[in-house]
């Protein structure tokens, strides 16, 4: 199957907000907790500040390690959403366009914040 040039942007936009999406937003923070203990420690300014361990057990702690890993969490959505776009591309189209216009303003936010 032939990708075009624009088709190959919107997967890797999709990609990218998804692993967003997964390792560090707060919407999807239910997904992250049962695989992570929450650990508080006081740094050198004396404030509070805290840490996400992978829970122990094998599947909870693969999953945690996996999901505290940018890079790895990457690679897994970019299978996923590569698969899914292969596969059923009339079905992906749709969600993989909604994720790679919010990776665009994801990418623009970030721009204008460090600009100010």
């Amino acid at each position: 199957m032939d990708i075009s040039w624009m088709e190959l942007i919107i997967i890797s936009l999709a990609s990218f907000r998804l692993t967003r999406l997964l390792v560090f937003d707060k919407i999807t923070e239910f997904i992250r907790t049962p695989f992570f203990d929450e650990e508080l420690e006081v740094n050198e300014h004396g404030e509070e500040e805290v840490y996400y361990v992978p829970k122990e057990g094998l599947l909870k702690n693969f999953i945690g390690e996996l999901l505290s890993c940018y890079w790895c969490t990457g690679v897994w959505s970019a299978a996923a959403i590569s698969l899914f776009y292969l596969m059923w591309p009339v079905f992906a189209f749709p969600f993989l366009l909604i994720l790679a216009v919010a990776g665009i303003a994801a990418i623009m936010e970030t721009l204008i914040q460090r600009l100010l």
